[in-house]
């Protein structure tokens, strides 16, 4: 079963392979418009809005707001401060961690639900396990930036987690923490395979406020591969992605 519903400012599309889906369907995006509510910095009674305008500390804040903060503390060590959920204006703005959060642990309500055959997109960032309702592997194509509805590679995730951050289609919401000010324009997309959804959304958020340096910066990371496109158009690859780029082997 499919469905695909506006949450988070975005489009969501949910499919669960298997009989009797319906509840583990509706209790998915149930979770996701419980995250919204709590952490959409566009929402006035949102908690994330409470604590930037002063009216709740993070140590008073729920388990899962402290939880979002430390993964997005860790990740600013490990990137070397180009992952920020601080702005510029002072405020914070934790939905580079949130969105990639909330897909895995809506994944792993899925699979608390007895379902192992099922594809999660959030915006572009995918997590994904088992096979298709063809009992096919699930497979994922990469946009060209310049020409959205053409897909430039099909690629395998063989179930790690996929996330491509990009200008192409939400505009300039990324931005260098480093030079604030600076437009980002030397790459328009990147796509990261990571071991789950939310390490690879972290890091393609990071390799795209990185620039021309990105695709290095996840060549170097172990466990991650890279597929960028610049500003001319021309790709550059990980030296592992090409091994997403083809099925596995039928066994026999």
């Amino acid at each position: 079963m499919k469905e695909a519903r506006l949450i988070m400012g975005m489009p969501i599309e949910i499919e669960i392979v298997g009989p009797d889906v319906r509840a583990a369907l509706d209790g998915a995006f149930a979770y996701l418009v419980g995250v919204d509510e709590q952490f959409s910095t566009y929402k006035e009674t949102s908690e994330i809005s409470r604590i930037n305008r002063g009216e709740l500390a993070l140590a008073d804040a729920s388990p899962e707001m402290r939880e979002v903060f430390a993964i997005g503390e860790k990740a600013k060590k490990e990137t070397g401060g180009y992952f920020d959920i601080r702005r510029p204006d002072g405020s914070t703005d934790p939905s580079g961690v949130v969105k990639g959060w909330a897909i895995k642990n809506t994944a792993a309500l899925v699979r608390a639900a007895g379902c192992e055959n099922y594809f999660l997109n959030v915006g572009g960032d995918i997590a994904m396990n088992g096979k298709d309702a063809e009992g096919k592997e699930w497979s994922v194509g990469i946009r060209n930036p310049f020409k959205t509805d053409e897909i430039v590679k099909v690629v395998y995730p063989k179930g790690y987690g996929i996330a491509t951050s990009g200008s192409y289609l939400r505009g300039d919401h990324i931005y260098n923490p480093h030079a604030p000010d600076e437009k980002l324009h030397d790459i328009v997309s990147i796509t990261v395979i990571g071991p789950d959804v939310l390490a690879a959304d972290l890091m393609a958020t990071a390799a795209f406020a990185m620039g021309k340096r990105g695709i290095a910066f996840i060549e170097n990371l172990s466990g991650f591969e890279g597929y960028a496109i610049d500003a001319e158009g021309t790709a550059t690859l990980t030296s592992g992605f090409g091994e997403y780029l083809k099925t596995k082997a039928v066994d026999k």
